[in-house]
């Protein structure tokens, strides 16, 4: 199918912004190019290993609860995944797995996470475009997501999911099913997210950075929307959001692909310093 356009990838969103602001945009760094399949597939592996070891330097994990996927370049109906049962922080490049959309682990020494396989197949067959996905039980996308409501504008940060992300109201326990990952899939649309009520967040992106950004600045979104409300409560005075036309704006220079991908970078090179076997 065609992949949705997500509305901070549409033109009118930026249509705010003036051509010189637009140009020093254009000219920030974007994800590389590949000369072979081999080289895209290993460096996105290499991206997915280094979000892993972040996710559990964040304390995003939960036990074996958890997974980011990346779509195989070449054997597009096929993406790696985390083995099941290990740790976070061991995760590398060499003993991640690569699981087709029916369930079978077609390369690797571990079993795939039934939950896994039942979200993230469908989620890469629904969306074309979302050659990455990230979901994990951490702790304040979890809580916010017992409200069963979407992130306000309430800072800069969060209007990177201006109108850009959704909401998945009906639980209906562990997802290991294929017609549950299907409604996920479904809810999710053409946003970069979506929070799962009673269950946590999912994000995308046409890279694995972008998708791991998306997660970890929506986690942390919730943690101060969290914070917001409950100081709300305390002193009477309701949070002051953001004004669409501002929110717009400001997704339209922190909602791009291309800033997901761009904010990665620097967690990328601090988590690879720290811990470089992630690349073995």
């Amino acid at each position: 199918m065609n992949a949705p356009q997500s509305p901070a990838d549409r033109d009118d969103i930026a249509a705010g912004l003036s051509e010189e602001v637009k140009a020093r945009y254009r000219n920030l760094p974007r994800p590389p190019k590949f000369d072979t399949p081999a080289q895209e597939r290993l460096h996105r592996k290499q991206r997915l290993a280094a979000a892993f070891r972040l996710f559990s330097k964040f304390g995003f994990d939960e036990g074996v609860a958890g997974h980011i996927t990346a779509r195989d370049p070449e054997f597009t109906d096929t993406f790696w995944v985390n083995p099941f049962g290990v740790h976070f922080s061991q995760v590398k490049a060499s003993n991640l797995i690569r699981c087709d959309h029916h369930g079978n682990v077609v390369e690797g020494d571990y079993p795939v996470n039934a939950a896994a396989f039942a979200i993230h197949s469908r989620v890469h067959q629904t969306r074309d475009d979302a050659v990455a996905a990230a979901h994990s039980h951490s702790t304040h996308g979890r809580a916010w997501s017992t409200l069963g409501r979407k992130l306000d504008p309430l800072t800069q940060d969060v209007c990177a999911f201006y109108n850009d992300h959704a909401l998945y109201d009906d639980f209906g326990g562990v997802v290991v099913e294929l017609d549950e990952g299907q409604r996920i899939a479904n809810a999710l649309g053409p946003n970069k997210a979506v929070i799962l009520q009673n269950h946590g967040l999912l994000t995308v992106g046409k890279t694995v950075d972008e998708a791991a950004w998306w997660f970890i600045t929506m986690e942390r979104s919730c943690q101060v929307q969290i914070l917001a409300e409950s100081a709300a409560a305390r002193t009477g005075e309701a949070p002051k959001t953001i004004s669409d036309a501002a929110a717009r704006q400001a997704c339209s220079i922190v909602g791009t692909a291309q800033a997901g991908w761009f904010q990665f970078q620097p967690l990328y090179a601090r988590i690879v310093k720290e811990q470089p076997d992630l690349l073995d």
